[in-house]
């Protein structure tokens, strides 16, 4: 019996809603910003202590202007602080959600080549009685190691 973890049926109402909101969200967040791998590597990351450690001085700062000089501007802080704190409230809900796709996704494709696979060898033995060896051998080329011209075999079918 062929592998089937997830079994999922998507409506034509289901997908339109879905891309509509994605428009939605690519309209709302069109402030965002991608980095290149090179300036990911280089930034200063902020991780939990230091999310505190930012926090804190910023506040001291706000409450003590007479010691920021005008190259440092707080207000940007500031601003960067709230938002910050507003991708931060949907960050998470984004990251599960992508997850949850991709792990679908993943598990469909996985389905898909356990099929595949076992269909694979079902032609392996029963098509040769059945005219189509040359198309499993077209099917074959999925498992081919080296030269194009060499016969593949496909790793055995377990039931």
């Amino acid at each position: 019996m062929s592998q089937n973890l997830i079994s999922l049926a998507l409506t034509a109402d289901q997908l339109t809603a879905i891309e509509g909101a994605l428009v939605t969200l690519e309209q709302n967040m069109s402030g965002l910003i991608a980095l290149q791998p090179a300036q990911r590597r280089t930034l200063i990351k902020m991780g939990d202590k230091s999310e505190v450690f930012c926090r804190q001085t910023l506040k001291l700062l706000q409450q003590n202007p007479q010691v920021v000089p005008p190259s440092l501007s707080v207000d940007e802080a500031q601003a960067d602080l709230a938002a910050y704190d507003q991708i931060g409230t949907f960050l998470l809900r984004l990251a599960r959600l992508s997850e949850r796709a991709q792990d679908t996704s993943t598990a469909l494709g996985s389905d898909l080549m356990s099929f595949a696979l076992e269909g694979y060898g079902l032609l392996r033995v029963s098509g040769k009685n059945q005219g189509l060896e040359d198309l499993r051998r077209e099917l074959g080329a999925r498992f081919a190691r080296g030269a194009a011209h060499t016969t593949p075999e496909a790793p055995p079918v377990t039931a």
